[in-house]
């Protein structure tokens, strides 16, 4: 697979399918495989048990830390094909796990389902599903960055300004899908069951020296879980509009580009290398153009708003709920399953999440251009 980076020798056309990048889905993989190939059998028949293995203590009754040879080795070389680290990231748990029920139906929730599952039940189909439906809906945005950088290319204002109102609108809708998390994901199961699946063996103080690939390396290896940071959508925001996040969160930011498929990554590397959008604004004078521009900041201002409530709701106080809980169940003498305490505070991804998510959002504030 060819993946190509901007040439600013040859800039036009700036188009998505140099990325590998769906016109219709974004970045959502269209018609993911649902099967693998015979030879695949046994990895398919755990992946499509998983949630009963689990739950019964067949898959692994104790991990050790070591992940034996027979699944670390065709792993580690799957994941080195797709460029891909061999852990679960956020394209694996959401852009290609999906299928239809009907194959001729829409993509709503009602006619989806995700191909691989673990435990967490109808909340993790929720999570999963309401996580997809939202990259779906950055697709006109991500649209919007190629018009935009085209019509900067070729100094039409115009098109520009027609370009920051679809993105913002894209954005609007992200947030409104977004919604539907609170009415398919259960606070309680995401942050007892969900998280646990999704926290990796980095910055993790479960397993704080990382995972052994038995086969591949002698020494243990850690990689952040799958991470809602993982996801190129706001990334290419941010490149786009010029957010310029603090030390801390960009080198985390940074590192999560290396979870993301090479092409996406690419496409993000791309939008660096192209004319800046803030400059072109600037230099302008067309107080249009700054209102087109502005909007949009605002828009991604309350997207990140929105994603500290549904934190604050699913991960501290759910959090606060699942203690006092267990504290109630120990002294009815009973026992209710909890993550680990290292998992409390911190993102899947690692991060202390509420400073992360918060510190984003106010980068983001800054570059809107006062009138």
């Amino acid at each position: 697979m060819e993946i190509q980076t901007f040439d600013s020798k040859n800039l036009l056309p700036f188009n998505l399918s140099r990325f590998h990048i769906s016109e219709d889905y974004g970045f959502i993989v269209e018609n993911p495989l649902t099967e693998l190939p015979s030879y695949y059998a046994p990895w398919m028949e755990a992946a499509t048990n998983l949630t009963y293995l689990i739950e019964n203590h067949q898959l692994r009754s104790k991990i050790d830390q070591v992940l034996p040879g027979n699944l670390a080795i065709p792993y580690w070389e799957v994941s080195h094909i797709l460029g891909l680290p061999p852990i679960l990231v956020h394209a694996d748990f959401a852009l290609v796990n999906w299928k239809k029920r009907n194959p001729d139906g829409t993509l709503e929730i009602e006619n989806l389902d995700p191909i691989i599952s673990f435990p967490g039940g109808e909340s993790l189909r929720g999570f999963i599903l309401v996580t997809i439906l939202v990259e779906k809906e950055a697709t006109p945005g991500i649209k919007g960055i190629v018009q935009a950088v085209n019509a900067i290319l070729e100094t039409n204002d115009e098109s520009l300004i027609e370009a920051l109102q679809q993105i913002t609108r894209s954005l609007e809708k992200m947030k409104e899908v977004f919604k539907k998390m609170h009415d398919y994901v259960d606070p309680a199961i995401f942050y007892t069951v969900i998280r646990i699946f999704l926290s990796g063996w980095r910055d993790n103080l479960a397993m704080p020296d990382g995972l052994t690939y038995e086969g591949v390396s002698e020494e243990p290896m850690a990689y952040s879980g799958g991470s809602a940071a993982q996801s190129t959508t706001l990334h290419a925001f941010d490149e786009f509009l010029g957010v310029q996040h603090s030390q801390e969160s960009a080198a985390f930011l940074h590192r999560m580009r290396d979870y993301m498929p090479p092409s996406h990554k690419a496409f993000l590397e791309a939008i660096r290398l192209a004319p800046p959008l803030q400059q072109h604004v600037t230099s302008s004078g067309n107080k249009k153009l700054c209102i087109a521009y502005n909007s949009c900041v605002e828009a991604l201002v309350e997207l990140r708003n929105y994603h500290i409530a549904v934190v604050s709701k699913y991960v501290s106080i759910a959090g606060v709920n699942a203690r006092a809980k267990k504290a109630k169940s120990m002294n009815d003498g009973k026992s209710l399953p909890t993550p680990p305490s290292s998992l409390e505070a911190k993102g899947t991804g690692g991060t202390g999440i509420m400073c992360f998510l918060k510190s984003v959002r106010d980068t983001t504030k800054k570059v809107v251009f006062n009138s």
